[in-house]
């Protein structure tokens, strides 16, 4: 049975680990969001990180909200995902996208990096 758990060993925690996603990542978007994306052959799952900045969000409410979209999305294609590094990253607009268009577009986000890092 698949583990849908969200532990410290799928996170990005050092600022080394992501400077590593950030020099040379496959990138795919969708309206509010990017996602950068680095192949790890050294671990056995993928690991997640967000950068959801004070500027494109200014609340922290709004902030929490989409991290924890990105957290729940995360944790249930986690076993579909390739391994990798991924940063997700928030874009100007997300705060109008709504929590159910908001998952749908981190599925088909999860699923084109799937694609594009198994070429």
């Amino acid at each position: 049975m698949a583990n849908y758990t969200f532990p410290r060993e799928v996170r990005l925690l050092t600022s080394r680990d992501y400077d590593r996603v950030f020099k040379n990542p496959i990138r795919v978007s969708a309206p509010g969001l990017l996602i950068l994306a680095v192949k790890n052959n050294e671990l056995e799952t993928p690991r997640l990180g967000m950068v959801i900045p004070k500027k494109v969000l200014k609340r922290a409410v709004w902030r929490n909200r989409v991290k924890r979209l990105v957290r729940e999305s995360f944790r249930l294609s986690q076993h579909t995902l390739p391994q990798a590094d991924l940063v997700v990253m928030a874009k100007p607009k997300i705060g109008d996208i709504s929590n159910a268009d908001l998952s749908t577009s981190l599925k088909r986000l999860w699923e084109q990096i799937s694609r594009r890092l198994e070429k």
